[in-house]
């Protein structure tokens, strides 16, 4: 597992075209990045940014050769470096991060990656949709019709970060009804549960209660059946509430607040949670907010830079690009490249919205939504092992179930900056989402809208010779 690990950031984010010391580079950037910046938002324990070493070429293509047959068929068009020989060492996040002295007994890993979790708040937002629907629940109707996914999953992010049990548990459950590539589980660094598009969540579920049942129940008193996979799974989402929610470490951006969360609506209207209140004759989402210290409030700090929203936003990187036309050596004093160190950061901390005019102003709301982008896009792994009672302390994180407790660590991956150059390619998808949902989604539900689609396309403009 370690080795996989290694090698990873070689497969998914360098270019065989790249000599090694652009290679060194790259990857030197991805390490500070984490340190220097991640690391401040995140906290100590939660970030993980790992260090450069070198292999042996001979090594990294047995490698390669080995570990081909195992790779996702949706990544085998990318490249392995095989020529420079720089690598990533990070660790293996499915194993606990804390407290090695449990590390002989069995691990549980589970792997969320949350997508973003408010409702844009900026007043250029062109679309009013935007402030209701959230984008995750919008993209998932464009997924489908493209063929990415099968149906739309219930799971909406909003639930997830609103801090209220009720909201988190439907939506965990969500998650594990509808996977997709949002959620995986992992026993002792295997996968035991993810991706299927076409999976039988009974079956699946079935499966997934046997390997977990010595977790949860380990005196095996509980009797099989469905009833006894209802109550796993429900074991199961209960601890990753708890942990989601449990606050491990403290830091300096952590108490930083973009816009205070109340001033954003605090559900989507797109929710399968709203619409079953609806439904039942209820009209209010109670929202419980999230504690300051977990990992949930600070990812949701941290996509919170994204204070413009990229209708707001593209225009500055448009600024930007202009000024980088006439001055394209002034690339490198404006950082977008990197370094990533202690004065990027300092940048970020700017959270004022008032537009002076200058290339200073917005470039510092692009690199806050590209901060921001990498926030909506990260995963947290929660690996989690039995623990005695006699084993816990003050010092030793535990959630218990009715008949286990556990100790826990919780991390957070996939924390690469994302490219100033994806900027324009953001800014389509994101017309794309939001007309794609307005026309197939919301007419439907609309029957003026409907008719007024239905006649727009019906429509032929004639031209007549004059």
């Amino acid at each position: 597992c370690l080795l996989f690990v290694v090698i990873s950031l070689l497969i998914y984010h360098v270019s065989v075209s790249q000599t090694s010391e652009e290679i060194l580079h790259h990857l030197q950037n991805i390490v500070d990045f984490g340190k220097h910046v991640m690391k401040q938002f995140f906290g100590e324990n939660y970030v993980h940014h790992g260090e450069i070493i070198q292999l042996p070429l001979d090594f990294v293509r047995q490698l390669c050769l080995k570990i081909q047959p195992e790779r996702p068929e949706s990544r085998c068009d990318k490249d392995m470096d095989t020529l420079s020989g720089y690598a990533m060492c990070l660790p293996n996040l499915t194993r606990l991060q804390t407290y090695r002295f449990v590390e002989h007994r069995p691990i549980l890993c589970i792997e969320i990656k949350p997508k973003c979790g408010f409702i844009p708040f900026s007043s250029h937002v062109s679309q009013e949709i935007k402030h209701k629907v959230c984008r995750y629940c919008m993209h998932q109707h464009l997924k489908v019709a493209n063929g990415k996914w099968k149906r739309p999953s219930k799971y909406c992010p909003l639930d997830l970060f609103s801090g209220n049990k009720q909201r988190m548990h439907f939506a965990l459950k969500s998650l594990l009804q509808e996977a997709q590539n949002n959620l995986k589980i992992f026993k002792n660094g295997e996968l035991i549960y993810g991706c299927r598009d076409d999976q039988d969540c009974v079956s699946d579920w079935n499966e997934l209660a046997r390997h977990l049942k010595p977790f949860f129940f380990p005196s095996n008193g509980l009797v099989s059946g469905p009833h006894c996979t209802r109550t796993i799974v429900k074991e199961l989402i209960h601890v990753i509430t708890m942990a989601l929610l449990s606050s491990t470490d403290a830091c300096r951006a952590g108490d930083m607040k973009t816009v205070p969360i109340s001033q954003g609506r605090s559900y989507c209207e797109a929710s399968a949670f709203n619409k079953k209140l609806v439904r039942n004759g209820k009209h209010k989402l109670e929202s419980s907010g999230l504690p300051r210290g977990c990992l949930l409030y600070k990812t949701l700090q941290a996509q919170m830079l994204d204070m413009l929203d990229i209708e707001g936003l593209y225009p500055l990187y448009s600024r930007v690009e202009q000024y980088l036309e006439e001055f394209p050596e002034e690339r490198s004093t404006l950082q977008i490249d990197g370094p990533y160190n202690e004065a990027f950061y300092e940048k970020l901390l700017d959270l004022s919205t008032e537009d002076d005019g200058t290339v200073a102003f917005a470039l510092t709301k692009v690199q806050q939504y590209r901060i921001a982008m990498t926030a909506k896009d990260c995963s947290i792994m929660i690996a989690l092992s039995p623990c005695l009672q006699d084993e816990c302390s003050e010092q030793r994180p535990v959630v218990l179930t009715s008949k286990s407790r556990f100790t826990f660590s919780v991390s957070v991956l996939d924390l690469d900056l994302k490219p100033y150059e994806s900027i324009p390619h953001q800014y389509k998808l994101d017309g794309k989402i939001v007309n794609y949902y307005l026309k197939n989604v919301q007419a439907k539900d609309d029957p003026v809208m409907s008719n007024l689609f239905k006649e727009n396309e019906d429509c032929t403009l004639v031209l007549h010779k004059v």
